[in-house]
């Protein structure tokens, strides 16, 4: 045991002046990068073969960008607002847009150009023209410019009428000032939604493509290219960018409402004249009406279609919670044909008509049904 441990020293220290003197220098000099590295002429890369065919998916995809970027605009508005002190502060904003016409008519969001001072528009080919504000409808966000320039190519105005949920759509516009951006996805829903604003957009289209501030008033198209939609706004949950819930209003909507934009500079929507209220079952129950539910007249508008037709407002108070209620009013429950359960109804149905046109309302004035015709006035107040 006693000359076992200075063996064991003896060896230790040998291993290690073998170590630090011999054997980690060459291993030190084995992987420096100078002893492995190499300076070729030429570098040997695998490259493929060229020529790969576009699946029809991705060609469809380029027909649709190169058939529309001619279309899409980048709208940019200035405004004024004032600081602390109460200077002059000019802001900038910016969204999209797309011409319709051959005169440089071009469709947009109002929210786009509200309150702007002056509106500039940037082509596709980076061209620049100063626009003029023909006319605005708030209530549905929209609004169209026009700008003077030649060779002006119009997008194709499709139907919005009957989306299917998961067909393909695809959104073209500026997100953040990027302009020319196409982002593609699918039809995720139709649902009625309210912008911050206040203004609601019935049968708005809910899709899961990429929409980011900047995209607003840029178009939303089907697989052959055609317009169904006008980007208005994202669901961000603060974060101001996409989550992949956006939301257009349907082109018909705009269709509807075009000639009297261009013409009026705004739209002459039809009303009937009325102040309403919505009437459900629990409460139809309560005041003893003949039907389970509808609109019931609250008041008619003097001059108003309502009036001239005959129909009756209320006329004893009554409170329902903290809102007074005006009862014995004619209780509409349909028109042309379609039931009415609340004033939105009314909205759906007055955006398929004119004013000057005419149509049967359905009406339960005490216990007795009643169908009167009505020719509808323009609208003095939102869905009246």
């Amino acid at each position: 045991m006693k000359l076992a441990r200075p063996l064991i020293f003896a060896v230790a220290i040998a291993a290690s002046f073998f170590y630090f003197t011999t054997w980690r220098n060459n291993s030190q000099a084995a992987f420096h990068p100078s002893n492995w590295l190499s300076h070729p002429a030429k570098v040997e890369i695998t490259e493929a073969a060229g020529g790969e065919q576009l699946d029809s998916e991705e060609q469809n995809n380029i027909s649709v960008y190169h058939k529309n970027i001619p279309s899409v605009v980048n709208v940019t508005s200035r405004t004024l607002t004032f600081d602390f002190f109460y200077g002059a502060v000019p802001q900038e904003g910016q969204g999209s847009g797309f011409v319709i016409d051959k005169d440089g008519h071009i469709l947009t969001n109002y929210h786009v150009i509200a309150d702007a001072r002056q509106v500039e528009v940037t082509l596709h080919n980076r061209k620049k023209y100063k626009a003029t504000v023909v006319g605005t409808d708030a209530a549905h966000d929209l609004a169209v410019i026009q700008i003077k320039a030649p060779d002006l190519v119009p997008a194709v105005l499709g139907d919005s009428h009957n989306l299917q949920v998961g067909q393909k759509v695809y959104a073209i516009g500026n997100p953040f000032g990027l302009a020319g951006t196409m982002t593609r996805g699918i039809v995720s829903s139709i649902r009625p939604v309210r912008e911050p604003n206040g203004a609601t957009i019935d049968e708005a289209i809910q899709t899961d493509a990429a929409i980011n501030p900047g995209n607003s008033g840029g178009p939303l198209l089907n697989s052959h290219g055609e317009v169904i939609g006008i980007n208005t706004m994202i669901a961000s949950n603060g974060a101001d960018q996409s989550s992949g819930i956006g939301f257009a209003i349907p082109i018909n909507t705009a269709k509807a409402v075009l000639a009297d934009l261009t013409r009026y500079g705004r739209v002459k929507r039809p009303g009937l004249g009325i102040v309403s209220y919505a009437i459900g079952p629990d409460l139809a129950g309560q005041m003893g009406l003949a039907a389970d539910q509808g609109v019931l007249i609250q008041k008619v508008r003097p001059g108003g279609a309502a009036e001239r037709a005959g129909l009756r407002g209320g006329r004893e108070q009554a409170y329902v919670g903290n809102t007074l209620v005006m009862l014995g009013g004619d209780l509409i429950v349909a028109i042309d044909g379609q039931q009415v359960t609340d004033p939105q109804d009314i909205n759906v149905i007055m955006e398929k008509h004119q004013a000057g046109d005419t149509i049967s309302v359905t009406i339960y004035r005490g216990r007795k049904e009643i169908t009167l015709k009505l020719i509808l006035g323009e609208a003095q107040e939102a869905n009246t």
